[in-house]
């Protein structure tokens, strides 16, 4: 009787063991997916500008191959999350309502690459892209971003072109020349100070290699803001819309509803 419960014992102990064992490898991994249990580590340099933070662009060699989904939604083909986010990205649709909710941390859209939650369909040729932007959280970050896109190809630091309208108000078509290549933009405020007024509707437009943003503030006729510029495209390439939390992993979530694409020029309304 005495060696029977000895070897229970020890069967016992063994179990546990490798219960502990395997538990503890299954919670490294949920520890680096999971942001719940735990803030994934990210490098200082994707950290937001603050008073004791300098923002700088990302080292040129530093790449995240994008996680892609061949998962339709509403008009869209797929989704990616584009330079893979330490914090997966998400988005769902209403039909009822017409509305993209999008979930996404990541760093930025700018410098040489980007990090952000993208819908996308695959095109050629000229192309009408608009959406009423909101941000449930008001107290998200300030440069947040819902972006209308344009871009190459779906590498993190793709060519592109953009429509950006922030958290605080301000609205910029920036594009990225040429694949690795940093951004340029042109920026626009409503409204004055930094915390400006959202505009409640924006729009992109491709036209041959012209790219033009179109803007309704308040729901009147929308209108072209601003020159446009000139960049080429190969076809076919993407075009969608996005969000990116402005914070390396912590997600936001952004709405955009009543979403107008076309494949042809002209059509922003």
């Amino acid at each position: 009787m005495e060696t029977h419960n000895r070897r229970a014992f020890y069967r016992q102990l063994l179990h546990v063991s490798v219960f502990m064992l395997t538990v503890g490898a299954a919670g490294q991994l949920l520890l680096a997916q999971s942001p719940a249990t735990s803030t994934p580590a990210v490098p200082d340099w994707a950290q937001p500008g603050s008073p004791t933070h300098v923002q700088v662009p990302p080292p040129g060699d530093f790449h995240r191959p994008s996680r892609n989904f061949d998962t339709p939604i509403g008009v869209f083909q797929g989704q990616s999350d584009i330079g893979a986010a330490v914090v997966p990205g998400s988005a769902s649709y209403d039909a009822g309502t017409k509305q993209y909710t999008i979930h996404s941390a990541g760093y930025n859209i700018w410098y040489t690459r980007d990090e952000f939650r993208y819908l996308w369909t695959k095109v050629s040729g000229d192309v009408s892209l608009a959406a009423d932007v909101t941000f449930p959280d008001p107290k998200g970050y300030g440069d947040r971003k819902a972006v209308l896109v344009i871009r190459q190809n779906l590498e993190d630091d793709s060519k592109e072109a953009m429509l950006g309208e922030h958290g605080v108000g301000m609205i910029h078509l920036a594009y990225r020349p040429e694949q690795g290549q940093s951004i340029k933009d042109l920026q626009y405020r409503f409204g004055g100070g930094l915390n400006g007024v959202l505009a409640r509707r924006v729009g992109i437009e491709k036209h041959g290699d012209s790219i033009a943003i179109f803007v309704s503030l308040e729901g009147e006729p929308m209108h072209q803001l601003g020159p446009p510029i000139t960049l080429h495209f190969d076809g076919p390439f993407y075009v969608g819309i996005g969000f990116c939390s402005h914070l390396p992993a912590t997600s936001d979530t952004a709405v955009l509803s009543n979403v107008l694409l076309e494949n042809s020029a002209g059509q922003v309304r």
